[in-house]
């Protein structure tokens, strides 16, 4: 009986104290929930396609899936020569060949960007113009009929001063060709290249204020990404990363952080030949840009490849490995996005990408499923894990990796049960507990 009775535990402190610490701290409380709110919880296209303002058509999204089928056809005709290009293993061979071609079927493309800067050139304001006006049109058409990507919208040119009213213009001249076409779409994004300083930031999301208010739109529905390509973006003059200031400046509009590959390694001087996303330059320039936004739903998106898989197929070969290679230290890196140039890097974005959320699949899902039921296992797993791997299958269901049929038969979960373990409560409880 003395055993069922409440044992009286002693403490010191009153309850004034604690009171006293709860009030102190409540500023802090608020700034966490502001500055930290966390991952989104939507999806995260694995790929952005550039396509110059010139360039882009009513066809482009379908145009660059049926080249890299082409491209698939002509140098590697089957499962076992693309896998023996990309020294795929022979289990994951035919799932990831099948499913590249599927996806480069249906979803070529999972986010496009009509480019006004690098890719696009200087040229006359009138011919800009209509094309900032000709993209906004095919953008809203594209969506009416259900071609478009997922995601789409504008690089415009940034806001140094030698471009910046043109940059201006070409934002202003697509997104009221957008309201004037029947509203802003889903999907929506905007970039802002070669961001310098937090004040750029801060004036980019001025910009889209004013244009909100203009017509009368939702305060915070535009967005836009930041392109880190500069040094002093990634360290300030006095030492600090400017890159965190960045996302606070853009006062919540940030979405996403860009690594911007050739830019950022000629303002450091690295020779051409050795300008790539796995030079210790970016691997330096990434990370920074990694815990700057770790926390404050801000996306990270690594950079490209210049080297383009054309010509003989000995050649083509090499770029895709190349590619592949690329794209797999990413995502191991924990850079889930990536930039595509060419049709003929979609195959390798799309196998690189498959073959990761497979490969480690069915142990994720074991993990994950004994974590739910509190089944033990041969790894114990804290919350934080269980969110990543909640995560982990949410990114291959989204880009088409992973099937919703089979995520469920060996979790036990649904897309709802695997998102309240990937977007857990800021207390680090997740689902069930």
């Amino acid at each position: 009986m003395g055993q069922d009775r409440q044992e009286k535990v002693a403490t010191s402190l009153a309850d004034a104290v604690a009171e006293e610490v709860g009030a102190s701290l409540a500023p802090v409380d608020a700034e966490l929930e502001r500055l930290y709110p966390g991952d989104p919880g939507t999806r995260q296209p694995v790929h952005t396609v550039y396509v110059p303002g010139d360039v882009f058509a009513a066809d482009t999204v379908r145009s660059w899936g049926d080249a890299a089928l082409a491209l698939l056809d002509e140098h590697a005709p089957d499962a076992a020569s693309f896998a023996a290009v990309l020294g795929l293993a022979d289990d994951l061979a035919g799932p990831v060949y099948e499913r590249v071609r599927a996806k480069l079927a249906r979803e070529p493309v999972e986010d496009l960007r009509v480019d006004f800067e690098d890719g696009y050139g200087p040229r006359p304001d009138a011919e800009e113009d209509e094309h900032a006006a000709r993209a906004a049109r095919l953008v809203a058409e594209a969506r009416r009929a259900g071609t478009a990507a997922p995601y789409m919208g504008i690089r415009m040119k940034c806001l140094e001063a030698p471009v910046r009213a043109r940059g201006i213009r070409t934002l202003d001249v697509f997104l009221t060709g957008l309201v004037e076409a029947g509203g802003l779409p889903d999907g929506l994004v905007l970039t802002l290249p070669k961001v310098t300083y937090a004040e750029q930031a801060a004036a980019m999301a001025r910009l889209l204020d004013a244009f909100e208010k203009a017509h009368g739109l939702e305060p915070g529905r535009l967005g836009f990404e930041i392109q880190i390509e500069t040094a002093q973006a990634v360290l300030a003059a006095d030492g600090t990363a400017t890159v965190a200031r960045m996302i606070r400046a853009a006062d919540g509009r940030a979405t996403g952080l860009h690594y911007g590959t050739f830019d950022y390694s000629a303002c450091l001087g690295v020779g051409a030949a050795h300008q790539a996303s796995d030079h210790p330059a970016a691997d330096h320039a990434k990370a920074v840009m990694q815990v700057a936004a770790a926390g404050t739903g801000v996306r990270l998106s690594d950079g490209s490849t210049n080297v383009l898989p054309v010509g003989p197929t000995e050649r083509v070969h090499d770029a895709w490995r190349l590619h592949h290679g690329l794209v797999r230290r990413a995502l191991a890196r924990a850079y889930y996005q990536g930039w595509d140039m060419h049709p003929g890097h979609l195959p390798t974005r799309y196998a690189a990408v498959f073959a990761f959320y497979r490969e480690g699949f069915e142990r994720a899902a074991e993990r994950l499923a004994a974590y739910a039921e509190r089944a033990g296992g041969d790894v114990l797993d804290e919350p934080a894990t269980a969110k990543a791997l909640g995560g982990h299958l949410l990114r291959g269901l989204d880009c088409g990796a992973l099937d919703d049929e089979e995520v469920t038969r060996l979790t036990g979960l649904t897309r709802e049960g695997l998102e309240a373990y990937a977007a857990p409560r800021r207390a680090g409880l997740t689902a069930g507990e």
